[in-house]
């Protein structure tokens, strides 16, 4: 125990008696609610990293010599096989051994291979159930007959501007990271890379890759939703901080209450691929085109007018567009009477086709400037 002195106007001086600062009793950083929480939900959150072999077709590099140099040059493409490897986040839902994720960590395919570690660094194999695209929801399940620790979707959190949110997840491949933050806005409506996400929860909590799929929990642990997307800058280009978005809470009971329902009448899964990685789009599908969006970078180095139309990057042989004499390297400007100017205009306009319609492309060039312009309409029709 100790003595302070308190000086009382000139000369005086009084002691007063103080306590020894040991006797207070220290908080403890083990009962702090964020900690309990994290305790709480952390058994149940897995990484997961996932395998998959596709076939693209791509071009000779020698080709794009003759291209860059003399011209289009046509010749024929080749196909190679690539694995392609992912990384997130996903929680179990249900002791048996159910998780939820989002889609675009696990996108469906015949020979996808599925590894999940648990948080007591336990890896079990895992496959592929269903899933919604729109929702960018998956529901897979561990190849076990374990019994897991499983986040309860019955008690979600009521998600209340400036809640305290803490995000758990695989955040660039380190396993079992926490962010804190607040939730700063509900029912957002995004776009970031073509991809439209609705109904989002926003958070300044960071949100990294690999934290994708895994949950945000508020400080008693319920559910706040599942990372989904990081805008780094606005579809103007401006960068931003802190924006954080999340698939909410009541969406994912919701979804993962349909999922069981499938999973109940197809235990194994509808584990079907999905269309090739070259023939997902319906520009392929239809019309034998794999289309490009044009960057800054791309539209400087061929002189092409920016803000305008889709890259033709490959033309498959003896399909319609093969057939009609469009070349890669090409544009298309208009679908019917629309004009595009990203993969997804063109993409909505032909997801009204049916297989034998025709439909009119104004396809060609135009160059900066205004020089050698040539754009003529083509009818296709769909095979």
């Amino acid at each position: 125990m100790g003595t302070a002195k308190i000086w009382l106007g000139v000369g005086t001086c009084v002691f007063v008696l103080a306590r020894s600062t040991s006797s207070f009793a220290q908080a403890d950083p083990a009962a702090e609610p964020a900690v309990l929480a994290i305790a709480k939900v952390l058994p149940a959150v897995v990484n997961i990293n996932t395998e998959r072999v596709v076939r693209r077709t791509v071009r000779d590099p020698i080709e794009d010599f003759y291209a860059q140099f003399f011209g289009y040059y046509r010749g024929r493409t080749r196909e190679i096989r690539q694995t392609l490897q992912s990384l997130g986040s996903g929680f179990i839902v249900d002791p048996a051994g159910y998780i939820v994720t989002n889609q675009h960590v696990v996108q469906r395919a015949a020979d996808l291979k599925i590894q999940v570690t648990t948080n007591n660094s336990k890896t079990y194999s895992a496959h592929y159930i269903t899933g919604d695209d729109k929702k960018d929801l998956a529901f897979i399940k561990i190849d076990s007959k374990d019994s897991f620790p499983f986040i309860n979707l019955d008690n979600i959190s009521p998600n209340l501007l400036g809640e305290t949110v803490l995000v758990v997840g695989n955040a660039v491949g380190y396993g079992s990271s926490i962010s804190r933050g607040v939730l700063s806005a509900t029912k957002r409506d995004i776009s970031i890379d073509n991809v439209d996400y609705k109904n989002l929860v926003q958070t300044d909590a960071a949100i990294n890759p690999g934290n994708s799929g895994g949950p945000v929990i508020d400080i008693s642990g319920r559910l706040v939703g599942i990372s989904s997307a990081k805008m780094a800058f606005t579809p103007q280009g401006v960068p931003t901080q802190g924006l954080g978005f999340a698939i909410p809470a009541d969406v994912v009971r919701d979804s993962v209450k349909n999922f069981k329902t499938f999973a109940e009448k197809h235990p194994g899964g509808k584990n079907q691929p999905a269309a090739e990685e070259t023939s997902t789009s319906n520009a392929e599908r239809m019309f034998g085109m794999q289309l490009q969006d044009l960057n800054e970078e791309l539209t400087d180095a061929l002189g092409y007018e920016p803000g305008r139309g889709v890259l033709i990057s490959a033309v498959e042989p003896n399909s319609p567009a093969d057939q009609a004499g469009i070349e890669r390297g090409l544009m298309i400007y208009r679908v019917g009477k629309h004009d595009v100017g990203s993969i997804k205009d063109v993409e909505n306009l032909l997801g009204r086709a049916n297989s034998g319609t025709s439909v009119d492309f104004a396809v060609g060039v135009v160059r900066a400037g205004g020089a050698g312009q040539r754009v003529e309409t083509v009818t296709l029709a769909a095979r």
